[in-house]
């Protein structure tokens, strides 16, 4: 995994702006971002850099940065590509991963399991971006892996929106089945079981 400064900037700040603690539309300064990320400058510009990629950051010209709005389309264009292309990616990964990647695929398992008796969604949601970065790593098709990475942000964005523990507990328990699959190296599962979890979030 992934471990350097700009990465942890990366992920604190995606983190705030997933579970809308960095609201949509906000403006804010790049030294907010500094404090909020808890890393220094350079790592948060970097940092900063991949959330505008991704278009979660806006960068206004004579205005400052902008949390991206959530669009009315939004959902149904998110779910679209990963419909598409996550179920191909589960498939790759249960053929590819690494024995190291498989464990961690577990760890995931766990803390979402975890989550699902204490009710933590701020937890499942980091646990859930852990998940989609083995995925990215197991996956040996970048060009998957670079369109799938923005719409997981934007998806989990949105589903944390009109996120409950009731449906947490039915999304938990479809992730494991698609972790399962790839831990046992069964790609003819490992699609379908994504498929289910794509189709689950989308209803």
């Amino acid at each position: 995994m992934h471990n350097s400064q700009s990465h942890l900037a990366y992920l604190a700040l995606e983190h705030l702006i997933v579970t809308l603690a960095l609201k949509p539309g906000a403006l804010v300064t790049e030294k907010q971002l500094i404090e909020l990320a808890g890393h220094g400058r350079t790592p948060v510009r970097e940092a900063i850099q991949k959330l505008a990629w991704q278009g979660l950051i806006a960068v206004r010209p004579r205005v400052g940065l902008q949390i991206a709005e959530i669009g009315p389309e939004d959902h149904a264009h998110v779910m679209q590509v990963r419909r598409e292309l996550e179920p191909l990616a589960a498939a790759l990964a249960a053929e590819h991963a690494s024995a190291e990647q498989r464990a961690a695929l577990i760890e995931c398992a766990r803390l979402m399991s975890e989550c699902a008796i204490s009710g933590d969604l701020s937890r499942f949601f980091i646990a859930d971006k852990t998940f989609d970065e083995v995925l990215e790593e197991a996956c040996p098709n970048a060009f998957i892996t670079a369109a799938l990475g923005p719409v997981q942000t934007h998806s989990r964005r949105l589903w944390f929106s009109t996120a409950s523990p009731d449906r947490m507990d039915r999304s938990i328990s479809l992730h494991v089945r698609v972790i399962r699959a790839i831990h046992q190296g069964k790609p003819e599962e490992a699609a379908p079981a994504m498929a289910a979890l794509i189709d689950y979030l989308s209803a």
